[in-house]
């Protein structure tokens, strides 16, 4: 085993184990930092993927912002000590079965589908080329959906604030 298989295989088990306990912890706080954790690990394997655009989008946007918002969201809605109430068996239930249903559809999918090593031999592409294909407003590229985003955004912080004040 090398050096990269090892820290793959860590990655992955800070992915899976913190995932589990961001969905079976009683305090949502303790969730948004699991979550935490579960991003700084995909940034991790992003990186030793080579992807260090990816790597840093995934630390700055979602570790950093993201995780902030919801923790802010939660510290601003909720009293101190809340808990999550207990599942019914009903919720239980059906939330197995779309687990297993998400893993059976992703098993297929990975047996099924032909990897080309070709594809992914290229590396990186240059972060132009991202930023152009990001903000362009020709066929294939992202300009009114970042947008769109950012209005959302916006309104989320806008309906914070408004939570804020009344408190």
């Amino acid at each position: 085993m090398t050096l990269q298989t090892i820290v793959f295989i860590i990655l992955a088990v800070v992915i899976c184990v913190c995932s589990v306990l961001a969905i079976t912890t009683k305090r949502i706080l303790r969730s948004a930092t699991y979550l935490l954790f579960v991003l700084f690990a995909t940034a991790g394997i992003y990186f030793q993927l080579n992807y260090s655009f990816l790597g840093a989008v995934q630390l700055l946007i979602y570790a950093g912002g993201i995780t902030i918002l919801y923790v802010f969201s939660i510290l601003l809605t909720s009293s101190e000590g809340d808990k999550a109430e207990p599942l019914k068996t009903g919720k239980m239930i059906a939330g197995l079965v779309s687990t297993l249903a998400g893993l059976a559809i992703c098993l297929f999918v990975i047996i099924k589908h032909k990897f080309f090593p070709s594809v992914f031999q290229t590396g990186e592409l240059e972060v132009r080329t991202i930023g152009e294909a990001l903000m362009g407003t020709d066929k294939f590229q992202y300009l009114l959906p970042f947008e769109v985003i950012s209005i959302l955004l916006l309104a989320c912080i806008v309906g914070g604030i408004m939570i804020a004040r009344k408190r």
